[in-house]
């Protein structure tokens, strides 16, 4: 389809380009997810804790202020996949970190 096609949405009753529904269908398939402060995060973003946090199985306490680099969305609104030195498969609740 072209730009100067329109389709009819059922949602919303109205007639709107094809681009413009292929961008808002595509949209509705992403999750937000936003850190403790309410700021949207990204494949890629660096984040900070807030808090002290043991980690379950490796035995160790990440502590407030470590820097995560380059975290990855799982598709989960309330979690985030990272690595950090030691800890394999590791992942974080979004409300513990802030973007940086």
């Amino acid at each position: 389809m072209t730009d100067d096609d329109y389709v009819y949405d059922e949602e919303s009753g109205e007639w709107l380009p094809a681009s413009e529904l292929a961008a808002k269908r595509a949209a509705e398939g992403t999750v937000e997810v936003r850190d403790a402060v309410g700021n949207l995060l990204a494949d890629g973003d660096q984040v900070t804790l807030i808090k002290d946090l043991e980690v379950k199985g490796a035995g160790q306490t990440l502590k407030r202020g470590t820097l995560i680099k380059s975290i990855r969305l799982t598709g989960d609104a309330q979690e985030i996949d990272c690595r950090f030195d030691g800890i394999k498969g590791l992942v974080l609740r979004a409300e513990f970190v802030k973007k940086r």
